[in-house]
């Protein structure tokens, strides 16, 4: 098979998963990303294409079907491996920026799912951070902040009513 034609068949099968996750059918999404990344496996490492930035995008998708599926562990490890990539990268451009915004919420959602508020608070106070800065549009920018705002009052609220093990009030110390 030609580079060009397996370059082809891993961006179809990334759109089919994008599409996929959109519509709500979550395994199919999460099928169509594993499918992706096979594919662009088999592009020779000496060819002129990001195989890292491409499995990045793939991941971001893959965690997102992840995470509506409750499959915590692997969403978290899928999220981490896409951030590894975007924030080697650093930028917040267009089209990437919208995944790495992506690929913080659903790591935040996993970690949140996963019994960890304090790991989870610090994601979605990134995403909104994210947001926030972001210069380009997002359709549903001023609603999806809303949520983020509504998952970091409601984590601050669990965090700051959980004391550290050993905890002693100041004027114990006193007495």
């Amino acid at each position: 098979m030609k580079p060009l034609v397996q370059v082809g068949q891993a961006y179809m099968a990334l759109s089919e998963g994008e599409e996929k996750l959109r519509t709500g059918f979550f395994e199919e999404a999460a099928a169509s990303y594993k499918r992706a990344m096979t594919v662009s496996r088999t592009i020779p490492e000496d060819e002129a294409y990001d195989h890292q930035g491409f499995d990045a995008l793939c991941h971001t998708g893959l965690s997102g079907a992840l995470v509506q599926l409750k499959h915590l562990t692997e969403a978290l490890a899928s999220a981490d491996i896409a951030l590894y990539y975007f924030n080697r990268r650093g930028e917040l451009n267009q089209d990437e920026g919208k995944h790495w915004i992506n690929a913080v919420r659903n790591r935040a959602a996993a970690l949140e799912g996963l019994g960890r508020p304090e790991e989870a608070l610090k994601a979605y106070q990134m995403v909104s951070e994210m947001m926030t800065e972001r210069k380009a549009d997002m359709p549903d920018k001023e609603e999806q902040l809303g949520i983020m705002q509504q998952h970091i009052l409601r984590l601050k609220g669990i965090v700051t009513d959980k004391k550290p093990a050993g905890y002693k009030a100041w004027w114990e110390f006193w007495s």
